[in-house]
């Protein structure tokens, strides 16, 4: 089989996330399993039957993988639907995604991966997997807070419409963005805004803005944590 550039349909650090606020919550409990749920789509019944055996048995100690749904052929509007429910995540083997559902996917956060060779999919899911477990680094999370509204900049980028949940954020510290596919994203807290306020920290309860200029696929119920380095500076 002659070898093609898999395809990933939007800027990965890790990458794409539950979309629901219980499953945010879910991800917050270092007690419960993590799952990565996920859509399935190839281009036989023969080759979908090769990867759907092999998926589940990815996973590492702690982590469930689930195929929320399965199917033959290009990926389709139901697909997507589909997997904005789950970890907002679509893997495709020999199949395309229709030049006019790219924006759906992308206004959705769904992350659609599309590879050609099958042990290069179940890699990239195996991987996926184990970054939904804890950090061995010694950084510790000094804020947490949830995305609660998505607001198109002005410029290049999205703003995120967050409220602090506990600890605080401040500007000038790393942070990164996580789904239910775990960290997908990390940079340092530039400026922060209470309505068109400018603010150097924000504390629970508080709702305020965090701009970001390279990264758009987030979603409504996504997490943001505030960390020191793992030197713990």
């Amino acid at each position: 089989m002659p070898h093609r550039k898999e395809h990933h349909h939007g800027k990965q650090a890790g990458t794409a996330a539950a979309a629901s606020g219980e499953r945010a919550d879910h991800r917050a409990l270092p007690n419960q399993p993590k799952i990565l749920e996920l859509v399935v789509k190839c281009d036989s019944s023969g080759s979908l039957e090769a990867v759907a055996a092999a998926i589940p048995d990815l996973a590492p100690r702690g982590v469930e993988i689930r195929i929320i749904q399965a199917g033959i052929g290009d990926i389709n509007k139901a697909d997507i639907m589909q997997a904005e429910t789950g970890s907002r995540l679509i893997v495709g083997f020999n199949v395309q995604l229709p030049h006019r559902l790219e924006q759906p996917a992308a206004e959705r956060g769904v992350d659609v991966r599309l590879y050609s060779v099958i042990y290069r999919l179940l890699e990239e899911v195996k991987a996926i997997a184990a970054r939904l477990l804890p950090s061995e680094t010694e950084e510790e999370v000094l804020g947490t807070a949830r995305v609660i509204r998505l607001f198109k900049s002005s410029r290049k980028g999205i703003i995120l419409g967050l409220e602090v949940l506990a600890g605080e954020l401040r500007v000038g510290r790393p942070f990164r963005i996580i789904t239910a596919m775990g960290p997908v994203y990390a940079g340092r807290i530039e400026s922060l805004r209470i309505e068109e306020t400018p603010v150097t920290k924000a504390t629970p309860g508080q709702q305020v803005g965090l701009k970001i200029s390279d990264f758009k696929r987030v979603a409504v119920g996504d997490l943001v944590e505030s960390t020191t380095m793992p030197s713990g500076r």
